[in-house]
């Protein structure tokens, strides 16, 4: 087989592939015994109809388009592979020349993988912030602690204010007529929480239970419900109590019903640690990303469009999947959130672009570096994916092992073991400073 390559643009890339006339006759002769196995042909049984009768049923272009099938798979991806071409998505074929008794003349067109020029990526510095945890963040998980223990309080004639919880019946008024969702019995209204219409709430403060109050508002231009947005309504409210949250004191009594430690020094001793590890995680992740980031900044590549719209395609169709998981529709959500598609797919441009460049960058370490993914490695991976999802390993394995599978699991892997490398030299190089620092402060 012969192939021509010519380059269109910085991305695509035309391939001529001329595939001999043998191949070609033995082709046309699978194709033949392929079709007159699948069509039924009135006085042959199936498969032993004259290729000339074939021909008069199917017509001679059904059994050339057939034999095409049969060679253009196998000799597009020989042709990828001579060539070093790393396409993204499906080709553009054009067939030049499809002839009995002659050579297969067919051109592919490919938007190839871009080139990756690898600035520094081992001992990158990044300065990774101290971790700290100030006595006023213990006190403030704990008092969240204590509120998630407060108690709802009926007050007796007391007036309503900021914080308290009215509990109401209410119907809404727009033009003197009541409208379809303006009404509530029974309703816990926090007020200062914003939950209902601008100045709603607000209108309340002082009210007593037994109190009857005309609330008036005017709802926001931009109000979901486009028969009331930018009206003015008049809500009669009964208040029916006014509840106030207790929170408990904090002692040792309250340390004792709420967790599973005896003294108030105990409970602030493993919040203070709960916090310092949450924030050491947090400094890791976000130097995780710094580090990431230099390396990023010192590649150089060309990213072909195709490559991020693929990328977009693949994020949307991650968040219908989420949405259908819980019983929701993609057109339900966009009307939801007042998008469209268009909107959609450029809010997640910037995202997809960033998630390509890095994949690309984890991509080139892995070759430069040679980096391997052994069978215990895959097996580690389908064990922790496994256990995620809650279900038996043998049945992920199953899954993860079919071809169109594997080769992304693999390649996921591998961009891993880059990251982690990334990441363990720029640790070495800190390390490395940090050790000449002491020395030299030592001298």
């Amino acid at each position: 087989m012969q192939v021509t390559t010519e380059k269109i643009d910085n991305h695509k890339v035309t391939m001529t592939l001329e595939v001999p006339q043998e191949e070609v006759a033995k082709a046309i002769e699978k194709a033949y015994h392929k079709l007159a196995s699948q069509v039924n042909i009135p006085g042959f049984r199936k498969g032993k109809a004259p290729r000339k009768v074939l021909e008069a049923r199917v017509g001679k272009d059904a059994i050339l388009d057939e034999a095409f099938e049969i060679l253009a798979t196998p000799a597009y991806s020989k042709a990828l592979q001579d060539e070093r071409i790393d396409p993204i998505g499906r080709p553009e074929v054009e067939v030049v020349n499809l002839k009995e008794g002659e050579a297969l003349v067919f051109k592919a067109t490919v938007v190839a993988k871009p080139e990756v020029v690898l600035g520094q990526y081992k001992g990158l510095v990044v300065e990774k912030p101290s971790v700290s945890v100030t006595d006023e963040e213990v006190d403030s998980s704990i008092d969240s602690l204590r509120n998630r223990q407060a108690k709802m309080v009926v007050m007796e004639d007391t007036a309503l204010n900021n914080g308290d919880f009215a509990i109401i019946d209410f119907t809404g008024y727009v033009d003197g007529e009541a409208f379809a969702g303006g009404e509530g019995k029974g309703y816990p209204l926090e007020i200062g929480s914003g939950s209902f219409i601008p100045g709603f709430e607000e209108q309340l403060i002082g009210a007593k239970a037994g109190d009857e109050r005309d609330v008036t508002v005017t709802f926001p231009t931009e109000y979901h419900a486009a028969d009331l947005a930018g009206k003015e309504a008049v809500f009669k409210v009964k208040i029916n109590d006014v509840k106030r949250k207790e929170i408990p004191a904090l002692d040792d009594e309250f340390v004792k019903d709420a967790s599973e430690f005896s003294t108030v020094e105990e409970l602030k001793a493993d919040t203070r640690k709960k916090l310092e590890q949450a924030a050491e995680q947090k400094v890791e992740h976000e130097y995780f990303d710094a580090v990431l980031q230099v390396a990023l900044d010192n590649m150089t590549v060309d990213i072909p469009e195709l490559m991020v719209e693929e990328r977009v395609n693949h994020m949307i169709e991650d968040l219908e999947a989420n949405l259908s998981s819980r019983g929701l529709q993609l057109d339900k959500y966009m009307e939801y959130m007042k998008t469209d598609l268009a909107a959609l797919r450029s809010s997640y441009r910037t995202s997809a672009l960033d998630n390509v460049k890095t994949d690309l960058l984890l991509d080139a370490v892995a070759k430069e570096e040679d980096i391997e993914v052994t069978p215990a490695e895959v097996e580690k991976e389908i064990a922790i994916m496994a256990e995620r999802y809650q279900t038996p390993f043998e049945q992920v394995s199953k899954i993860m092992m079919q071809p169109d599978r594997i080769a992304t699991l693999v390649n996921s892997i591998a961009r891993k073991k880059a990251s982690q490398l990334i990441i363990d030299h720029a640790e070495a190089k800190k390390a490395e400073a940090s050790e000449t620092e002491t020395k030299e402060t030592a001298e």
